[in-house]
């Protein structure tokens, strides 16, 4: 039954896709930001339902910016569970932009992106961010700069909590989890990591074993004289310890 289950998720999954395109498309043009952005979070916790994902969130989501959220990161749910617990700007691979459909939805969604090799391109997306923050946004990144199995967590780069450093801005830290909901032990379907397809991690998060999304929201932190580096390396022990 599980290939005639991913099948049917996948298809209403694509549906769902296709109606938040078109709300993009030919909605948001009229809404201001704020209402645009409760789309974005009502659209991502109902994709979460159609793909039988719970969600669980824990501490206190952040209310309003300037603020800069840093997250593991595990898997290309990432930005739609975080999207689903509050809305926020990520700032996401170039690539991304060009996607058929998804650059689409993450480009409406308030999307930054970055040349990840270019050094020159980091300090445009750091300036960019930056603005963002200080026009009063809520901005995600995962400075782990790539996915990981959520088992470890990579060392943070620190030239992202740069933007927060320039302006003054608070930062949150944040712990991402799947949970399996037989076991209630830590899940690796949604794992996007090594040779992994994005056909064949969607694949098998669709079929397989059931799980859950928990997002836990730690304190929130300013600089308080500390360097980048510095800050950065706290923050990563502030989320090492809200996957706990």
């Amino acid at each position: 039954m599980r290939p005639l289950r991913a099948i049917w998720r996948l298809l209403r999954a694509l549906l769902h896709a296709l109606a938040g395109w078109f709300t993009i498309v030919a909605v948001f043009p009229r809404l201001d930001p704020q209402a645009r952005s409760e789309r974005v979070q009502a659209w991502a916790r109902r994709m979460l339902q159609v793909l039988g994902i719970g969600l669980q969130v824990h501490g206190q989501p952040p209310l309003h910016g300037p603020l800069l959220l840093v997250a593991n990161h595990i898997s290309w749910l990432d930005i739609l569970v975080m999207h689903a617990a509050r809305h926020c700007r990520f700032v996401s691979k170039s690539e991304v932009r060009h996607w058929p459909l998804i650059g689409t939805l993450a480009t409406g969604g308030g999307t930054l992106y970055i040349e990840r090799a270019s050094r020159r391109d980091a300090m445009r997306v750091v300036h960019q961010m930056a603005a963002s923050l200080q026009s009063g946004d809520i901005v995600a990144v995962f400075p782990e700069g790539t996915t990981s199995d959520g088992i470890d967590l990579l060392p943070f780069h620190a030239n992202l909590i740069q933007a927060a450093v320039a302006v003054g801005a608070p930062v949150q830290p944040v712990g991402l989890q799947f949970i399996d909901d037989r076991s209630g032990q830590r899940s690796l379907t949604p794992a996007y990591i090594g040779d992994d397809t994005l056909v064949g991690s969607l694949w098998r998060t669709l079929g397989g074993p059931s799980f859950t999304a928990v997002v836990r929201y730690g304190s929130t932190q300013h600089a308080a004289g500390r360097d980048r580096r510095t800050w950065a390396a706290d923050l990563r022990r502030a989320v090492q310890e809200l996957r706990q």
